[in-house]
């Protein structure tokens, strides 16, 4: 088996978390990290060899075969771009930029290198969605009619909570949208097997101004301060979107998203309607799956070798009763990612750069729609 060398960029609460996931592997050495903020400590803290505060420097000394973008969302088109110039293969964070044009670029250059590029929509590697995906594929449900949900949390409630994602030059036109609404639209569309072809967008933005702190505040800090030390700046992104959505198959839905939900730190639930059966996955509950029928009792089916489809069972990895998480669904992810490196032949279920553009489209789309108030075709 191959050992591969990667380089972690950005090591805020995201990148952290791929650094521990790739070393679950087994077969992935993490030998460098890029900060712009405490590279050299967050290095020593980590247990990681070598540290920088420039990625390119990174890309051009370290030999590298994979890098994994966690940074900023206007830095991905740049960074994403040099790797792939220089040969190596790209796992970058969602959004994928912050423009379908940028994303376009990435497409191609990913297209001539020839080299592996994916993005991180790590929700398509739970057991239990992945399990959905293959029973509606099989007809289990019966044919997809109604696609609904919601992504909840409330981490931007209060008008002191401040993040870069605020910022329309570092995050792009939609926060909420792009941030976790792009989990769930992938989501949706990876376990149904349709694609959004239309959509149409209501936004609220329930601070339009907020107090930003007078220094680097990383996301999901409780960190606290006096009056003094905030700056008051316009918010020009939404807190909420409700969107509606016509797909491919004939199905019609609608999703929330939000991040100023009190008492929602990471709420997404899914709901497919069949004609069959209907199917509710929630990730409050990752190990499990509701089915329902219309004349018998909800079937609540549990992740376990002999419960999930066939196909599924290689993202199971531990027992029946075991429950498996937010760091293995990564882990699951990354998995198929470096398999794929070694073997570009294989069937794989991760997100490639051609999902990512699809993303930035529905996001630009969803935006425009807002802009509006109509509905927008997608194509």
């Amino acid at each position: 088996m191959k050992k591969y060398r990667a380089g972690v960029i950005g090591t805020g609460f995201i990148g952290k978390v791929h650094i521990e996931t790739l070393r679950r592997l087994g077969n992935v050495d993490v030998v460098a990290l890029t900060d712009k903020y405490m590279a050299k400590e967050t290095a020593e803290e980590l247990h990681v060899p070598n540290s920088f505060e420039n990625y390119k420097e990174m890309i051009d000394t370290m030999s590298l075969d994979t890098v994994h973008i966690c940074t900023p969302n206007n830095t991905h088109f740049e960074i994403a771009m040099y790797a792939l110039e220089h040969g190596v293969n790209v796992i970058c964070e969602k959004p994928m930029t912050t423009s379908v044009s940028e994303a376009e670029q990435l497409v191609k250059k990913a297209k001539e290198t020839g080299l592996v590029a994916a993005i991180n929509f790590h929700n398509r590697f739970y057991p239990m969605t992945n399990h959905l995906m293959h029973i509606i594929k099989d007809g289990e449900l019966g044919n997809v009619f109604s696609i609904s949900g919601s992504y909840c949390q409330d981490w931007l409630l209060y008008d002191t909570d401040y993040s870069w994602r605020l910022e329309t030059e570092t995050s792009g036109d939609t926060r909420v949208i792009a941030d976790i609404g792009s989990h769930w639209m992938d989501l949706a569309e990876f376990v149904s097997g349709q694609k959004i072809v239309e959509v149409c967008a209501d936004f609220s933005t329930i601070h339009p101004f907020r107090k930003k702190p007078n220094k680097v505040v990383h996301a999901f800090s409780n960190e606290t301060f006096e009056e003094k030390d905030y700056t008051k700046i316009p918010i020009h992104t939404e807190d909420n979107a409700s969107v509606m959505f016509r797909f491919s198959g004939g199905a019609k839905g609608s999703a929330f998203f939000s991040q100023v939900i009190a008492g929602k730190s990471v709420a997404i639930d899914l709901l497919i309607g069949g004609y069959k059966e209907s199917a509710e996955w929630n990730s409050a509950d990752v190990n499990s799956l509701n089915i329902g029928i219309r004349d018998d009792c909800i079937r609540h089916v549990e992740k376990g070798q002999s419960t999930i489809h066939p196909e599924s069972r290689s993202l199971a990895s531990y027992p029946f009763g075991h429950a498996e998480g937010f760091p293995d669904a990564f882990k699951q992810c990354f998995r198929e990612v470096y398999q794929s490196i070694e073997d570009k032949n294989g069937t794989y279920h991760y997100a490639t750069f051609e999902d990512g553009l699809h993303e930035m489209v529905l996001c630009e789309k969803i935006f425009e729609s807002n802009e509006k108030q109509q509905w927008i075709k997608v194509q």
